[in-house]
């Protein structure tokens, strides 16, 4: 992990204000592409509508180089630091 990733890692975490749901699952995505690759985990069941969204967003980033990732990461958190 670069120290750009790990600074962004820490600075989305101290927003003013929450994000929408949508940017906080493209965060979530974008970071567990980065720091685990592609999703191998089983889909969460049918009623786990929390889950189930946590695990599409990162799935759709499957074939997401972990270094592609962590580049759009950074610049998304940056973008999130600039609106919030």
């Amino acid at each position: 992990m670069s120290s750009a990733f790990e600074q962004a890692a820490n600075d989305v975490k101290n927003l003013s204000s929450k994000p929408h749901d949508e940017e906080l699952l493209k965060v979530y995505a974008l970071y567990k592409q980065a720091t685990i690759g592609d999703n191998t985990t089983a889909q969460p069941g049918f009623l786990d509508f929390k889950g189930k969204a946590k695990w599409n967003a990162w799935n759709e980033l499957k074939g997401t180089s972990k270094q592609k990732a962590e580049s759009d990461y950074v610049d998304y958190v940056n973008f999130l630091k600039s609106k919030y």
